[in-house]
């Protein structure tokens, strides 16, 4: 499967900025009422954790949260039972992953069989740090990803530890497949830092490393009867090249993929030659990005050689490789851009959006003049493709396709006929079961660019006045805003809130194109789109100012943060997970991981004057003015090498300063109720968040609460069983609480 998104693991991080002085004020009484409006926004809880000591203002949701951590885990549970595609098919027998390990399951027999205990492998763990700091805390690995040798002789998987960024490559020996296995399980060979890897045959496992943020190294670990041995294939000079490894859909090629933001580089090993040297496809040239396929000798290339330097389907013979001898193959029509691709049997079948919505067009590449477009549900937001089974290489695409709100659905594409049936276990769809409308909108932004906006809401537009409305939206390094499904967001929508995806420029909705209009000195379209889309869903009548929420991650705070410092009375609260906001200091340090890389994202200002105004222009850290800012909650984790911690703690400690500054200078502003500014530092280093459930549960239910709290919302009470006394008649049974 090519993986059009580049850099999948890069995001950003920050660094610290000045504090604000606060004004003097000589009238007492003046001085005591302005205390009690900003006492909100400095709130502390007092705790023996150096975490919750870091915290502030999380008390005042312990009582909503508790509530929405049991409406969670409830909406959970209904949805325990979704198809996903985590299942392995190996020839002889189907592997799974449960909370105690790896399971594998053979058809002749009455249960599963234990392949990896994952428990014991971390008991093990923790006994080898006891002697630390480090084995003081909490430590649980989780299995994130299984490759299968060809004849299902080897196992191999990536175990990420728990808020940490820890990772671990483990092979099992699987022996023979007839005979059942017995005692503990058998691990071969361990290595640290495994990101990518890849079974060439039974014993030849490639794999990458990533180390400070950067993966730049290729090796082949051969099994022998004797042990093991460790090969380096290949080493990446550049600083901001990221590499991985690949197999074709048909397992004959392992593509080495080393992109930056503005290039490719693919080198190719066949598998029935594991050990000869990989031979280039084409060299690095900037603006150039491809990602490869095999099919019957042919290289198939994805590459934004097309109109615009849009992606297109190339072809060329896998003896002459280099883009010299390149044929193109399929061209989209204008309007349509290509977001991943696939080749399944003699068949080329292609993700692509067109007007805001996804489709499949499927080319034969036998007779590519055919290409055809298959229609998917307008519901549809989000598309996961299984991998093909190692005894099944059958020409059937199959998929799961979701949105936000709506769970997985299972499809089959048979790309011979043309037929497209959905594989749940009863035959039907849920296109006509939900009772929520997808509506897909088009908003002029300030230089006329048409930017998509998705709403998912209940009932009619025209209704949406007093519905309470949450805004996602990220908008940087051509990545797509997640549209799959959450659970989190299906209870919001249940309980009549209205969702708001802006696909603003800088993300990849509409091509690579859409990503680079938004890029260093183009980054203010994005802040731009962003309050386009507040203007736009208000002026339709839906929401209102007061009753508007918006949420990002990471690289989605910079647009929401600007937008904040520009216009912050156009929402009421906000929510920032792991949140980038001092992209100036950040930049200006090239020490920092990934400042070198992200310098084609966000410009270079120590080496680029004109790049140091723009970024000075948005940057949210640098903009705050005293003001009266929306209620922010602050999500960040304590050893997040991406957003270090104390850059979020300058950011809160700055914006409390610049609100308590506007009070004492405007005390009858009317701004009421105050803003609160909410930290919530949570232990470990994952960017992205808590694997553990429970931990999950518990930072999602605190973003709810605060919505609620905020918004000034009375959530809804879920219908408890009354206690029975003597005298009660039978039928009194259940009260809402």
């Amino acid at each position: 499967m090519a993986a059009v998104s580049l850099l999948l693991l890069s995001s950003v991080r920050l660094t610290s900025a000045p504090r604000l002085r606060l004004t003097e004020i000589a009238n007492c009484r003046r001085m005591t009422r302005l205390l009690a409006r900003v006492q909100r926004c400095f709130t502390s809880d007092t705790s023996n954790s150096s975490n919750e000591q870091l915290s502030s203002g999380l008390q005042r949701y312990r009582g909503l949260q508790e509530y929405f951590y049991r409406r969670l885990k409830e909406t959970y549970h209904r949805f325990s039972d979704l198809p996903d595609h985590s299942e392995i098919h190996g020839r002889h027998h189907v592997y799974f992953v449960e909370a105690g390990g790896i399971y594998r399951m053979d058809t002749r027999t009455s249960g599963p069989e234990q392949v990896f205990n994952l428990g014991q492998f971390s008991e093990q763990e923790v006994k080898t740090r006891l002697n630390n700091e480090e084995g003081k805390e909490r430590f649980q690995w989780i299995v994130q990803r299984i490759r299968l040798s060809p004849q299902e002789k080897h196992l191999a998987a990536m175990l990420k530890a728990d808020q940490k960024e820890e990772l671990r490559c483990v092979v099992i020996k699987l022996g023979r497949p007839e005979f059942p296995l017995s005692g503990p399980p058998r691990v071969v060979f361990t290595v640290d830092k495994v990101i990518t890897f890849e079974w060439l045959t039974d014993e030849v496992l490639f794999y990458t490393v990533l180390q400070d943020l950067r993966c730049s190294k290729v090796f082949r670990l051969d099994l022998t009867s004797t042990g093991s041995r460790i090969t380096s294939v290949y080493e990446e000079t550049q600083p901001d090249v990221f590499v991985e490894v690949a197999l074709s859909r048909d397992r004959e090629i392992l593509s080495i993929n080393c992109n930056s933001r503005t290039s490719s580089e693919v080198r190719l090993t066949k598998t029935t030659t594991p050990h000869a040297e990989p031979f280039l496809v084409q060299p690095h040239q900037l603006g150039l990005l491809y990602h490869v396929e095999h099919w019957r000798g042919q290289l198939i290339i994805l590459a934004n050689t097309g109109p615009g330097q849009e992606y297109q389907v190339v072809q060329t013979p896998l003896s002459k490789p280099s883009m010299a001898s390149w044929v193109p193959l399929f061209v989209p029509g204008p309007g349509t851009v290509i977001k991943d691709m696939d080749v399944v049997g003699d068949h080329c079948v292609l993700v692509a959006m067109s007007a805001g919505e996804l489709m499949l067009i499927v080319v034969p590449l036998n007779h590519p003049e055919e290409a055809y477009v298959v229609e998917l549900p307008s519901w549809a937001c989000a598309i996961t493709i299984k991998k093909p089974s190692m005894a099944d290489q059958s020409a059937v695409f199959q998929f799961l396709i979701s949105s936000p709100v709506c769970p997985p659905v299972p499809y089959n594409l048979y790309p011979e006929d043309g037929l497209l049936l959905c594989s749940t276990k009863d035959g039907s769809s849920p296109e006509n079961q939900n009772n929520y409308t997808t509506t897909r909108l088009k908003v002029c932004s300030q230089d006329g660019t048409s930017v998509p906006l998705t709403l998912l809401h209940t009932g009619s537009v025209q209704g949406l006045k007093q519905a309470p409305l949450l805004i996602h939206v990220y908008g940087a390094y051509g990545r797509d805003l997640n549209m799959e499904f959450c659970p989190e967001k299906f209870l919001l929508l249940e309980q009549g809130w209205t969702l708001a995806f802006c696909h603003i420029r800088g993300g990849g909705e509409l091509g690579l194109s859409w990503h680079r209009q938004a890029c260093v000195e183009g980054k203010q379209r994005a802040v731009e789109d962003l309050e386009a889309c507040l203007h736009h869903l208000f002026s339709v009548g839906v929401s209102s100012p007061s009753l508007t929420a918006l949420t990002a991650c990471s690289a989605g705070a910079v647009p929401v943060g600007a937008l904040c410092n520009r216009h912050p009375h156009l929402m009421r609260a906000v929510s920032l997970q792991a949140p980038f906001l001092d992209v100036l200091g950040t930049m200006e340090d090239p020490s920092l991981p990934l400042t070198l890389e992200d310098r084609e994202e966000w410009g270079d200002p120590v080496g680029n004057l004109k790049h140091r105004l723009t970024i000075s222009s948005y940057c949210p850290l640098h903009n705050i003015t005293p003001q009266c800012y929306p209620s922010i909650l602050l999500t960040a984790y304590r050893d997040d090498a991406r957003v270090p911690l104390a850059g979020v703690l300058k950011y809160s400690e700055r914006i409390k300063k610049a609100i308590q500054t506007h009070y004492f200078q405007k005390p009858e502003s009317g701004c009421e109720p105050s803003p609160n500014i909410v930290l919530n530092i949570q232990p470990g280093a994952s960017h992205q968040g808590p694997e553990e459930f429970s931990l999950m549960l518990e930072e999602e239910a605190l973003k709810i609460a605060f919505l609620y709290e905020e918004l000034g919302l009375e959530p809804p009470r879920l219908p408890r069983r009354r206690k029975r006394k003597q005298g009660h008649q039978k039928g009194i049974g259940m009260k809402p609480r």
